[in-house]
């Protein structure tokens, strides 16, 4: 058994050295390589989220000025079709206007042309009523005359 511990106190001794030298090797990679690389992930992890974050943040804004668009969009569509429909009303209105205006005019033309009809009817009759006496009295002197003479023409 003693033999048992000199070798476990030969093999303690002998590991000593290497203790030192692992320990001083993680003291070593912690400070010159580890801490530098979890800081630097660190730096980025931060930056990615927040690069995330700034990215919502934009994509949230980004939403609101496309509602906001949307919403001037439909506002101005609506402006566009009641001027299109006020617009539509007033030429409709002056197209009235102008149909009650030329139908107004042409009745006015009729009843002027049925007077000058009226007119022309009147003075056709008239001076057939004063062409009808001589021709009556012609007719009446040729039938006349032809009963007086036996012949008639």
């Amino acid at each position: 058994m003693d033999d048992l511990l000199r070798q476990l106190g030969q093999l303690f001794v002998q590991s000593v050295p290497t203790v030192v030298f692992v320990f001083l090797l993680f003291v070593l990679l912690g400070r010159l390589f580890f801490d530098p690389l979890l800081r630097v992930m660190q730096q980025r992890e931060e930056a990615t989220t927040g690069a995330l974050n700034r990215a919502r943040e934009l994509a949230a804004a980004a939403e609101q000025k496309a509602r906001e668009y949307e919403a001037a969009m439909q506002a101005a569509r609506q402006e566009i079709y009641r001027l299109r429909e006020s617009h539509r009303r007033e030429v409709l209105e002056e197209r009235d206007t102008a149909l009650k205006k030329a139908r107004a005019e042409a009745e006015a033309d009729v009843r002027r042309a049925q007077e000058a009809l009226q007119r022309d009817v009147e003075a056709a009759k008239q001076q057939l009523a004063a062409a009808c006496e001589p021709l009556a009295s012609a007719i009446a002197d040729v039938i006349l005359e032809g009963a007086s003479t036996g012949v008639l023409r």
